[in-house]
């Protein structure tokens, strides 16, 4: 028989060092808009300053800006699509159904690890929005069987476990190397996926990293845990989803009106649905193609159509999802002006030569990791990092002698490490948790330990 533990009031978490930390950074770290303004007035002095005149300045400004329209409207266009299809009801029934399975702490912790890290493998937006309800869902279960968990603690292990996509299905750097017209195909040409995302050293990395973190988390999972019920936001929204996921599918009233019946069917989408599938068949069979960003919208779309059933459920899913995608369509313009200071004018290739230098054929995979890792707590975009350093590290990689796909897995392991170590994209997961980003962002360095200690070894030293 269940127990149930009624909420309690929440305690206010103690002020040790890694809340102290937590604190310091989001007191420091500007906004990205204003990160790429300072970005731009940096480079734009630093060129100058080596004899680049203004007006090869504002020309390498003014052929950046709008480069990467296509790519805004694709990084776009995911980000909306994988929102809407997170909002699903068979995402959110799933993620309830298997919370319901663990039997103990331990497969408490493995399985809401598991999930996310499926979710995550998949498309990050999954794991984005559905990562804190994993967390939820789980930690709510496993109180009311009478073995609680640290929510908290779950919350950052799930975080640790959702790393993973920036070497999966969705990784946007090695999915833009691989899709044609990218902004570096005349200096590298496409990069297959077997290169990147599916090279040995990756899909060993992979393996080593989420075994050590599983059991460094079932090492650490504190022995007098606070429990979600402490937490009475999340505790309210875990029993919301309970109660949501039991109540039968709300069906649309009829109506007299033929738009009206006709938006409500099934048929529209099922017609859309087939096409788009007769696409990605056209794609990979006629075409030659793979997995692509085109692809990858293709398959979201399809998929949302799918699973929302009709227009008048996708539309409608569509105004909150387009929330999360407003500071990209902004911000990686942003980026390009900034990109295109260090690819046309002399800056960029003086930083890469400077960068070759001081690298060997085992340092560069390194320090292009600590390089990206610093970059990446002020810009938090894996796309948008690429965009601005993906010129250097290629042009360096040529110099060092070593290939551009161990270059761009390098950064890719920097990148994510602001991602576990800046609140940026804390603050939206414990946002849909209903809890506050300090109270479990410390936790997120002891995974920083492992995802940058193994991402230097394999890159290094592992085929790739």
């Amino acid at each position: 028989m269940e127990t149930r533990t009624e909420p309690t009031p929440q305690e206010a978490p103690p002020p040790d060092r890694l809340y102290r930390i937590a604190q310091t950074i989001g007191a420091w770290i500007p906004d990205a808009m204003t990160t790429a303004i300072l970005l731009m007035m940096v480079l734009a002095v630093a060129a100058m300053a080596i004899g680049n005149s203004v007006l090869e300045v504002m020309d390498a400004y003014y052929v950046g800006l709008w480069m990467l329209l296509p790519f805004t409207m694709q990084m776009t266009l995911i980000l909306v699509l994988g929102s809407a299809l997170a909002s699903t009801r068979f995402f959110r029934r799933m993620v309830l159904t298997l919370s319901h399975l663990p039997r103990s702490e331990g497969q408490t912790i493995a399985l809401s690890m598991a999930t996310t890290c499926c979710l995550a493998y998949c498309f990050w937006g999954l794991s984005l929005a559905l990562a804190p309800l994993v967390a939820v869902s789980y930690a709510r279960q496993s109180e009311r069987k009478g073995f609680p968990v640290d929510f908290p603690f779950l919350l950052s292990a799930n975080a640790a476990a959702g790393a993973i996509w920036q070497f999966g299905f969705s990784a946007s750097a090695p999915l833009m190397m691989n899709t044609p017209g990218h902004f570096l195909e005349a200096e590298t040409g496409l990069m297959p996926l077997s290169t990147t995302i599916w090279a040995p050293a990756t899909l060993m990395f992979l393996g080593i990293y989420l075994s050590c973190v599983f059991v460094t988390a079932r090492v650490l999972m504190p022995k007098k845990p606070r429990p979600i019920s402490m937490f009475p936001e999340s505790c309210e929204l875990a029993e919301a989803t309970l109660s949501a996921a039991a109540e039968p599918e709300e069906k649309p009233e009829r109506s007299d009106r033929f738009a009206e019946r006709l938006e409500a069917s099934r048929w529209p989408c099922t017609v859309l649905t087939l096409v788009l599938i007769c696409w990605l068949v056209y794609h990979v069979v006629i075409k030659g193609g793979g997995l692509q960003l085109n692809s990858l919208i293709t398959i979201l779309l399809t998929l949302g159509l799918l699973l929302h059933g009709s227009v008048l459920n996708f539309t409608k899913s569509l105004p909150r999802a387009v929330v999360t995608a407003w500071p990209v369509i902004v911000l990686y313009h942003l980026y390009a002006g900034v990109a295109g200071l260090l690819q046309h004018t002399s800056l960029g290739d003086d930083i890469a030569l400077y960068f070759a230098s001081i690298s060997t054929e085992h340092s560069f995979p390194l320090l292009t990791l600590f390089a990206a890792a610093v970059v990446s707590v002020f810009v938090p975009s894996s796309g948008g990092q690429w965009v601005i350093q993906g010129f250097i590290t290629t042009q360096a990689s040529v110099q060092v002698g070593v290939t551009a796909q161990r270059g761009l897995l390098a950064l890719s392991v920097g990148d994510h490490v602001g991602n576990l170590v800046s609140p940026f994209w804390a603050v939206i997961a414990a946002g849909i948790a209903r809890m506050d980003f300090r109270t479990y962002i410390g936790y997120n360095y002891v995974w920083v330990l492992y995802w940058v200690g193994l991402g230097a070894l394999c890159f290094t030293f592992l085929p790739a």
